[in-house]
């Protein structure tokens, strides 16, 4: 442990005091920043481990998906176990989420993603209509509410000229995706509207996918101190659910549904699939009362008819939320110090009307359980931010977290109307960035994470209302160099970790394959993170104008503590789900007349499957390209072609292992290589 952590310091700091690359004739590039929810920020001063995913990421990825993205960022690994079934984990946050996103708290625009349940379909979202994304890794509870892994910030497209877009995709396994968006702006007023349908085929037996998106953004500037927005999404999504392989099955046939046992029928003959129509929205007003002070206020609400039938029964929910964000934001500048300060809360109450029945063949049957529940999040927040001679940046947050649930059954028991409250939690941080010169920066914070158990954890597949879950709490200790070149030609930052996680809430299965959720002790979660970016050629005249390397390296040290399942316990294992070490390498090469070609190698590690670390899945090499034009004009039009491959080197591997799973069900094949083409028009 010792000599890891030696290699990872020299690594830390050799990297952050490379040498400054010679600056070119080029213009200064506009500066990085993050937004944050408030006012924007430099990305070399925030004092966060933030990452962004800009236009200059999303360009070179498949445009289909948000995996091969996310997964470009160090501490951040997104799963697909079949088209359109998302996990998303930041520094390894997935031992609870055997589906879906937990403990991570999401936004779109100024509206909460994340209900109040703890629950977030981020799969509803169509790739093409988001705009960026500012990846908060680390627990931000001081101003996001409840999270142990992180905050993730998703942003429209801006509005700054009128411009169609249409796109077409086609590829291997039967994929479409078509997109059409509309962007315009009036004076004061401006609007967006984003159209997009996918479908696939799947690659493995029951795994097709089906999605159709409508989303729209609209603004009026009614005065020059107020700004009006309203913000909507519809999704229709659908996509099978081909289920977990053992392993001599997957040597028999990777492609194969999960098959039929003695006494269980397989995925193939139950329809085993997801349904989910949701409708969202919201509506925000921000309002500069004075010089210093501003006023933000945001509703939002959303409805969810779901729809499962799986194995072993058939699910029917339906969920609808309705909350409330709202700050005032003061900055004032005196002498050489600049202070801004936000206050606020945010309230939300999701309502989850639970019914299980048998499935017989994809239809629901007789009724196996009804249930009611109705979750409450509420937290007020308080943020300083002290900016002193544009160097040094102090950052003091902290909240104050309430969490409750109501629930109550009518089948097969009626039991009335009951609560459980969970004690009120103050979540602090401390975080400072200073600038040691114009291009050097180095970080350090500490922070409180803090994440009760979702309503799927509490209500559970085994239909049993599980109040004797406690939150999860967690302490994290974080130190960061950045550092810019000041042309931006040579871009690095590292950061040094360690979170000490309590009350770990995991997943944990009966004999029928039904799921319960337990506090099974904690986890010490060390870790180091590396990103860096090098133009290492730049507007070159000649036959290559451009070269670009990208590299990430994430190193995970994470281990059990004091960590239990019935009689066995295993400290000191390996983190299930966790690969301990991913390598990421990209180039990309830029030619005349807007010609490029992206090349990107991902290296992953064996991740342990289950807690007794008895079984891994291997690691693997993926290799990804895509070859293009991004600019080829005819008359007014502009023409985007591109043509793409992934996973080049046919690697057989699972993108989403089933973990602990029942039987030796671990598996879940990802694609061998595939390939896709498509076009864009834009007016």
């Amino acid at each position: 442990m010792k000599s890891n952590f030696t290699l990872l310091f020299t690594l830390f700091f050799s990297t952050a005091l490379a040498q400054h690359i010679k600056p070119d004739s080029i213009k200064k590039l506009e500066e990085v920043t993050v937004k944050g929810y408030y006012n924007h920020q430099t990305l070399l001063r925030s004092v966060s481990a933030v990452n962004l995913i800009d236009s200059s990421l999303i360009k070179n990825q498949p445009n289909s998906s948000l995996v091969s993205m996310l997964n470009t960022v160090p501490g951040v690994r997104m799963e697909e176990r079949s088209p359109g079934s998302y996990r998303l984990s930041l520094r390894g946050s997935l031992l609870r989420s055997p589906f879906g996103i937990r403990n991570v708290k999401i936004y779109i625009d100024d509206f909460p993603l994340t209900d109040a349940g703890g629950n977030t379909y981020l799969n509803l979202l169509d790739a093409s209509a988001i705009g960026t994304m500012e990846i908060y890794k680390g627990p931000e509870a001081n101003i996001f509410g409840a999270n142990t892994g992180g905050a993730i910030l998703i942003n429209p497209f801006t509005i700054n000229n009128n411009e169609i877009n249409v796109s077409a995709t086609g590829g291997s396994y039967g994929l479409f995706h078509q997109n059409a968006s509309i962007r315009q702006q009036y004076k004061k007023y401006s609007f967006s509207v984003n159209e997009g349908y996918q479908r696939s085929d799947g690659y493995r037996q029951n795994s097709a996918m089906d999605r159709k998106y409508f989303q729209t953004l609209q603004q009026w500037d009614y005065s020059n101190a107020g700004s009006l927005k309203a913000f909507a999404f519809y999704s229709d999504l659908t996509y099978q659910t081909p289920g977990g392989l053992t392993a001599s099955q997957l040597d028999q046939n990777p492609r194969l549904a999960r098959p039929a046992t003695a006494t269980l029928p397989g995925a193939l003959s139950q329809q085993a699939a997801i349904y989910n129509k949701t409708i969202f929205g919201g509506i925000s007003n921000s309002y500069q009362i004075s010089k210093r002070l501003k006023h933000v206020i945001a509703l939002f609400t959303s409805y969810t008819d779901f729809k499962n039938p799986f194995i072993t029964n058939y699910e029917k929910r339906y969920e609808s939320t309705l909350g409330l964000r709202t700050f005032l934001d003061y900055a004032q500048v005196k002498e050489n110090i600049r202070l801004n300060a936000q206050i606020g809360l945010e309230s939300s109450g999701t309502k989850s009307q639970i019914k299980n029945f048998n499935n017989n063949g994809g239809e629901a049957t007789a009724l196996q359980a009804s249930d009611q529940l109705k979750a409450g999040q509420d937290f007020a927040y308080l943020r300083l931010n002290f900016d002193i001679n544009n160097k040094l940046l102090i950052e003091l947050a902290s909240s104050l977290n309430f969490y409750r649930y109501h629930y109550e059954s009518y089948f097969p028991n009626v039991v009335a109307t009951k609560q459980r409250k969970f004690n009120a939690q103050f979540m602090p941080k401390a975080a400072v960035s200073y600038l040691i010169t114009s291009d050097f920066s180095a970080r350090a914070s500490v922070s409180k994470g803090y994440s009760p158990p979702t309503i799927a954890e509490v209500r559970a597949s085994d239909n049993n209302i599980n109040n004797d879950l406690q939150a999860e709490l967690g302490w994290n200790y974080e130190l960061g160099l950045r550092y810019k070149a000041k042309n931006n030609r040579f871009y690095t930052s590292a950061n040094l970790f360690t979170y000490h996680l309590k009350d770990a809430i995991v997943r944990r299965l009966n004999q029928n394959d039904t799921e319960y959720f337990t506090n099974a002790g904690g986890t010490r979660q060390q870790g180091f993170e590396l990103e860096t970016a090098i133009w290492i050629i730049r507007n070159n005249p000649s036959f290559l104008t451009g070269l670009q390397w990208r590299a990430n390296y994430t190193y995970n040290h994470f281990r059990f503590e004091n960590f239990t399942s019935g009689m066995n316990v295993f400290d000191g294992n390996k983190l299930t789900g966790v690969p301990e070490n991913v390598l990421i390498n990209s180039l990309e090469f830029d030619f005349p007349k807007a010609i490029y070609l992206f090349v990107q190698h991902n290296y992953t590690s064996s991740i342990p499957l289950n807690d007794a670390n008895t079984v891994f899945a291997n690691r693997y090499h993926l290799v990804e390209g895509k070859f293009g034009v991004r600019n080829l004009k005819i008359n007014k039009i502009r023409l985007v072609l591109f043509a793409g491959v992934n996973n080049l080197l046919n690697v057989q591997y699972s993108l989403g292992n089933d973990l602990n799973a029942a039987n030796g069900r671990y598996f879940n094949t990802a694609p061998g290589i595939n390939f896709y083409t498509g076009l864009a028009v834009k007016l």
